[in-house]
């Protein structure tokens, strides 16, 4: 069972049935994309995998493009790569180590790295797919970056001409050797236990390259 499952179950408890269905529909869903990619999975098995009608699925997301961009959004949620995670910009050190973090273990997910690969080996027949995804996950993300550096610059301690740019630059930083190794199926065995460090310090030196 993976951290992501093992969170949805502590999370039922406290749940109504309705959105107890909607979390099984969504584990069904990302399951279902990641390998089958998005062209071959249809409603029908979400909601077949699910253990509900395909009715509940459609009263919960009216199409499939819809589904999809919930089961990316909801990726993002588990990691806590939200709004309120990038909230208070007088402790950028603290809140963009903590990004880091968080953002640093969902691009290397199992999850992300299937649902990407598949986006890019389908990208010249079905472009529309790496456009939600890149809508839902990594655009949403880097907005969520830009607004929170245009917090920070308003306390004076750190200055981003480019706010955007500069959220670009933290994400493919963050990316770092483990995920160029893991989407080429290599071994990481010799790099995990540096991922932390390498993840903190890339925050923190971001930082560095931009106090005023």
């Amino acid at each position: 069972m993976t951290e992501d499952h093992v969170l949805a179950v502590n999370l039922d408890a406290t749940l109504s049935k309705s959105e107890q269905k909607r979390v099984q529909i969504l584990h069904s869903a990302i399951e279902l994309f990641c390998h089958q990619g998005f062209s071959n999975t249809s409603m029908d098995e979400v909601a077949k995998h699910a253990g509900v009608s395909k009715q509940t699925v459609y009263s919960h997301f009216g199409s499939k493009d819809d589904l999809f961009v919930a089961s990316i959004e909801s990726k993002c949620v588990v990691h806590q790569l939200t709004e309120n995670l990038l909230v208070d910009a007088s402790q950028p050190e603290v809140v963009l180590t903590i990004f880091a973090q968080q953002f640093g273990a969902m691009i290397v997910s199992e999850e992300a790295i299937r649902v990407f690969t598949t986006c890019v080996a389908q990208s010249d027949t079905h472009p529309e797919v790496s456009e939600l995804f890149y809508n839902a996950g990594p655009k949403h993300i880097l907005n969520l970056v830009k607004g929170y550096l245009g917090k920070v610059n308003q306390h004076g301690q750190y200055y981003f001409e480019n706010p955007h740019d500069s959220a670009v630059r933290l994400s493919l930083m963050l990316f770092g050797e483990l995920r160029m190794r893991l989407e080429l199926g290599l071994s990481t065995a010799d790099i995990l236990p540096k991922r932390q460090s390498y993840l903190k310090e890339t925050a923190l030196m971001f930082l560095r390259a931009h106090r005023v």
